[in-house]
């Protein structure tokens, strides 16, 4: 029985590891809850899932959560030092960390230095401080599972190939609601429509991210932590079907390609069950009702993000941080009406261009980029 603490219960990752949870009670026991502002939900997941603790970001929902769990026998907590502190507890084996944005760093660098098995569904903590966390990881001996479908294929493909040198990794992208269009087609769209994403179901934020390729961009920086790469060995194809979740070339020119529906349900039982996979009633994929599966270069002249997160990467040090705390603003920005989507590329364009460049940064150079990124792109 592994016992799991989710951060970040109430979004989309983290419903859908509690649905998985819920197949698999042989399997998984929820000891730890937490969300951000949710309570209803939060309280709605707490009765039926009977953890040990919740922990509410909210602090001015303290008193709600507490008064509507007070008969459960569940320790109710609150604010941003208690989610750091929670993911101590002895009682946990596996933190399922997917906050939204850079508020998932403090806590996951907690829970690796307290020797918890990570699984990764909020991958900017990797963007903002990858180096920091991956040493640490190693000097606690702490594994981190990789949460995000293009990952956990990634994974999945080096399974059995550990000793045997990657070339490259090709990460693949749908290509999101406005794939195909020139900027001029893309200088009115509108929140709802940035908004419909053609293949999967996620948060507000991270389907922004989708349309405008960041979430791609975000992505290759991940990875280049996740599986120690180079930058010139990661490449983005734009793959509409969203069947081939990414694939894996080795040095002999061999490729290993991880296949599936789009169903984040996958990555995350693959993660949270690692080594073992476990039974499923997940949709499969019909080989017949997808005669074609196609593939085309991204174009990074329409779609900036993608480029500058490739620039963010190869300058290294804390400019990747700089890019995501400049898009999150830019991101929060347009889902508000306050600037136009192409305008999300000129936001993190003048940040990263503005911002102080430090090449070996410590935690504190991290978190204070991060606040100076944001006032710029404010």
């Amino acid at each position: 029985m592994k016992r799991i603490a989710i951060l970040g219960s109430t979004g989309s990752i983290g419903t859908q590891a509690l649905d998985v949870i819920a197949s698999h009670p042989e399997t998984f026991a929820v000891e730890t809850l937490c969300a951000g502002s949710n309570a209803d939900l939060l309280i709605q997941q707490a009765i039926q899932f009977k953890p040990n603790a919740v922990v509410i970001g909210d602090e001015s929902k303290y008193e709600y959560v507490k008064e509507a769990l007070w008969n459960h026998d569940i320790k109710v907590y609150a604010g941003s030092e208690a989610l750091e502190q929670i993911v101590e507890s002895g009682e946990i084996d596996l933190v399922l960390t997917a906050l939204v944005g850079a508020a998932g760093l403090k806590p996951t660098l907690r829970a690796i230095e307290a020797g918890k098995t990570i699984a990764l569904a909020n991958k900017e903590t990797l963007v903002v401080a990858g180096d920091l966390v991956t040493r640490l990881a190693k000097e606690k001996a702490v594994n981190i599972y990789p949460v995000d479908s293009e990952h956990s294929a990634i994974f999945q493909c080096l399974a059995g190939e550990w000793n045997n040198t990657i070339e490259k990794i090709i990460l693949t992208a749908s290509g999101g609601p406005f794939r195909g269009k020139k900027k001029e087609e893309l200088s009115e769209v509108t929140k709802a429509q940035a908004l419909k994403h053609p293949n999967w179901s996620m948060g507000a934020k991270i389907t922004i991210d989708s349309a405008s390729l960041m979430n791609k961009g975000l992505e290759v920086i991940e990875a280049k932590w996740l599986f120690g790469l180079k930058p010139e060995q990661i490449e983005v194809i734009v793959h509409p079907q969203s069947i081939i979740h990414s694939i894996v070339q080795f040095e002999d020119g061999s490729m290993k390609a991880q296949m599936g529906l789009p169903d984040m349900k996958l990555p995350i039982q693959y993660a949270m069950a690692y080594p073992d996979r476990l039974s499923s009633d997940f949709p499969r994929f019909d080989f017949t009702k997808y005669p074609q599966l196609t593939f085309e270069a991204p174009d990074l002249d329409t779609f900036r993000c993608l480029g500058l997160a490739f620039e963010a990467l190869k300058m290294g040090g804390n400019m990747p941080c700089v890019l995501n705390a400049a898009n999150e603003v830019a991101v929060a920005r347009f889902l508000k009406d306050e600037i136009k989507f192409l305008q999300i590329a000129d936001v993190v364009e003048n940040a990263m261009q503005n911002a102080t460049f430090i090449a070996q940064p410590t935690l504190e150079d991290y978190l204070h980029s991060d606040q100076l990124a944001r006032e710029i792109a404010q």
